[in-house]
């Protein structure tokens, strides 16, 4: 009798969560169809064009897509190289004045990238305040690859410190503490038992930074400048496409790897945190 009334209770529940799912499926579909529709245009396009090889091995693409690659590795390993300390310290340690450090690198997550770019060329263009110093000694880091780089680790880096600072408060402080009791140095704690721990949010953090390194435009485009070979990376060598007035097939060419290296890139990023344990 009993289970007779359950199975009576939970079938209105049942029917109600498949009525609920009609009504939602109309607008996600429509969601759907608006992020998937132009990504599959733009695919189609570049391959029905018959282009797509000749355009991908033009100069245009081939000095963007070499400036590019090499400009967010390099990114990425200075923001590993500065950006792990820094992650650590957020997710160990309590200082005065975290909250303003914390603030700080939302800051460019949530600005407009041009205004990155501005804040970089007066702080190290030829009349910024560090940079009339460094160009009176001949050092000059406006509009040359170097400010690339420092343009995307500006964007990038908070995304990789983020990540890696969730990955970090997510292991337990207790596996440290039974490292030191059995004598670890705190150094060799954190590369035997803390970044193992948090080795999966690391990985999620540097194709995160990687990626948006490779898309960054407005910062870019104002502290770098536009110079093929030497600062042209790829979502710039598309605006170049366009204003030049070369074949749309060009900029379309761009735009396929780009979104091919962003898609493999979040592939990863799915696998890796489905294959990441949740417990230790």
């Amino acid at each position: 009798m009993m289970a007779t009334n359950v199975a009576a209770n939970a079938r209105p529940k049942i029917l109600s969560r498949v009525g609920l799912d009609w009504m939602f499926a109309a607008p996600a579909l429509l969601a759907l169809a608006f992020f998937s529709v132009p990504m599959i245009a733009l695919t189609w396009r570049a391959i029905s064009s018959g282009e797509l090889g000749e355009n991908i091995t033009s100069e245009l693409v081939l000095d963007s897509l070499r400036l590019s690659a090499i400009t967010s590795t390099v990114t990425l390993a200075v923001a590993i190289m500065v950006g792990t300390p820094l992650a650590y310290l957020l997710a160990r340690r309590q200082f005065r004045g975290k909250i303003v450090v914390d603030m700080l690198l939302d800051l460019p997550i949530v600005l407009p990238p041009t205004v990155a770019g501005v804040a970089l060329l007066v702080t190290l263009g030829r009349r910024g305040v560090i940079g009339e110093t460094l160009d009176a000694t001949g050092v000059q880091i406006a509009f040359t690859t170097t400010a690339v780089v420092l343009a995307q680790l500006f964007v990038s880096a908070p995304f990789y410190i983020r990540t890696v600072k969730a990955g970090f408060e997510a292991v337990e402080p207790v596996y440290e503490g039974v490292a030191s009791t059995l004598g670890a140095s705190p150094l060799r704690t954190f590369w035997k038992v803390t970044l193992p721990l948090a080795w999966p949010s690391v990985v999620a953090g540097s194709i995160l930074c990687w990626a948006r390194a490779l898309s960054e435009l407005g910062a870019t485009l104002i502290f770098a400048g536009n110079l093929q070979g030497e600062t042209q990376t790829m979502p710039l060598a598309i605006i170049s496409a366009f204003e030049s007035g070369r074949s749309i097939n060009v900029p379309i060419a761009l735009s396929v790897i780009l979104v091919a290296a962003a898609a493999v890139l979040l592939l990863l990023l799915r696998l890796l945190a489905r294959s990441a344990p949740t417990r230790i």
